[in-house]
């Protein structure tokens, strides 16, 4: 039955596995100092699941780091590579936008294929490809050929955070799932401030086709680190079942092709989808691409001064997301915090339509507040993945982080059309100068997509309450 807020749960018992009795005499002897448990201490870290899963999920988050740093790292790199490759303005964005466009298209293939076969072969596939397209774009001489290796990188970085995903969902508990995931969440968070001042600084440095070759060192790192240390499942590591988590059964195409087609018409999923097409694109639309221009061109400020305050969204993504997991998590309800932090959102981000030009105080508490309030969107991974079978949390889970994308994709294009109807015909250090007024524009409609998210939100809450 689900809770009140709509969350479906199982009863899961603890999985009995024959085990050595000797083993189990010594375990016990220890336990009464009857024999010295030097066993334990050399291999407890690996031999203890709960334990051994942070070792897993530490190589995945730093495969996930690398993708979002990757994925935003186009700003920095933007005035090298119009040097190196002679790109315009609209090349530019086709380039950055590459890696959104191929990373949506993977994410139902991919949740299927994390149901399937595991996070563990998927998330060290992902890592290895998105490598070998860094050092490809390194080595780029020409725009057709750093077009392709973003791409290449938007395809390995597709499979990574669905990987997580599963991996969570086959080492937690379900009371842990949400705080898992806005931990996931805040890694985004580290990759985004990764790509600001830290990435220009090496760049500067070093050039940035040794910056690229570095981070692909880094990711074959931890491609190798994913594939020695994740496994499906506690008993596939050899390990003891750990209480309260589910055991994964082996999923068959048949079964997984039908639960696509539940998911295709399931009301409920269209809803969360659209939670997170407005959540997670927003926030990716100020960080990633209006932020910055807005407050060179309203406020007067130097790019890298403004970029200050999209740092600072960035470190509310850092915090946010995990502490509204772990809210949801205490609380065992998922539609109640998502409502009120979407209502919140709306909120932070009307700022602009509402003021137009208010105190930068106010503009940076707005984008702070984004920041950590995208945390409420997560959830509708959350609750997608509660309420739907254990072995088929992946393909659920991917389907709303496909809207996510989506949305990332669509909301800052609609934004620019809106933008060019307010052009003044100037530029102000490279950005070209759009009205104050069609700033309040643009931003309502991040605003308004919210609000709609919202909308949906608050309907799944009240119908869950009622049924």
């Amino acid at each position: 039955m689900p809770d009140r807020d709509g969350t479906r749960r199982g009863q899961y018992g603890k999985r009995v596995t024959q085990q050595n009795p000797y083993c189990d005499l010594s375990k016990t002897l220890s336990h009464v100092n009857l024999l010295p448990d030097t066993t334990n201490r050399r291999v407890n870290l690996f031999s203890d699941p709960t334990k051994r899963r942070w070792i897993a999920w530490g190589a995945l988050a730093t495969v996930f780091l690398l993708v979002n740093l990757y994925r935003l790292s186009t700003g920095v790199l933007s005035e090298r590579l119009t040097e190196d490759f002679g790109t315009t303005a609209a090349q530019l964005g086709t380039l950055h936008a590459a890696f959104f466009f191929i990373y949506a298209i993977v994410q139902i293939p991919t949740g299927a294929l994390a149901d399937r076969v595991g996070p563990r072969h998927v998330g060290t596939a992902g890592a290895l490809v998105l490598s070998i397209g860094a050092v490809g774009f390194a080595l780029s001489e020409s725009y057709l050929a750093a077009f392709l290796s973003r791409a290449i990188i938007g395809l390995g970085s597709g499979v990574i955070f669905i990987s997580i995903l599963r991996f969570c969902a086959n080492w937690y508990r379900t009371d842990e799932f949400a705080t898992m995931t806005g931990l996931t969440g805040s890694v985004a968070g580290l990759g985004a401030i990764v790509a600001t001042t830290p990435l220009a600084v090496t760049v500067g440095a070093i050039g940035w086709r040794s910056t690229m070759i570095g981070l692909a060192a880094i990711g074959f790192l931890a491609g190798g680190s994913v594939y020695v240390f994740a496994r499906s499942s506690p008993a596939d590591a050899g390990l003891e079942p750990i209480d309260g988590v589910p055991e994964q059964p082996s999923v068959t195409l048949a079964e997984t092709t039908d639960y696509l087609r539940t998911l295709a018409t399931d009301v409920e999923q269209w809803l969360l989808s659209m939670v997170f097409f407005a959540g997670n694109g927003a926030m990716l639309t100020l960080l990633g691409l209006w932020g910055v221009p807005y407050l060179v061109v309203v406020y007067g400020l130097d790019v890298t001064t403004a970029s200050y305050y999209t740092l600072l969204g960035s470190v509310g993504m850092l915090v946010g997301p995990p502490a509204i997991g772990w809210i949801s998590d205490r609380l065992n309800r998922r539609l109640l915090p998502m409502t009120v932090g979407l209502g919140l959102y709306a909120l932070a981000l009307a700022v602009v339509p509402i003021f137009g030009q208010p105190p930068l105080p106010v503009v940076a508490a707005s984008y702070l507040c984004c920041g950590i309030l995208v945390g409420a969107s997560m959830l509708s991974l959350t609750t997608v993945k509660d309420r739907y079978p254990a072995d088929a949390s992946g393909v659920a889970t991917a389907t709303v982080n496909t809207a996510g994308f989506v949305g990332a994709t669509i909301l800052p294009a609609i934004m620019g059309v809106v933008l060019d109807a307010y052009q003044t015909g100037d530029t102000v250090g490279g950005t070209v100068v759009y009205t104050e007024f069609g700033y309040r524009i643009a931003f309502g409609i991040l605003a308004g997509a919210v609000a709609i998210a919202f909308c949906c939100s608050l309907w799944l809450f009240v119908r869950d309450r009622t049924v």
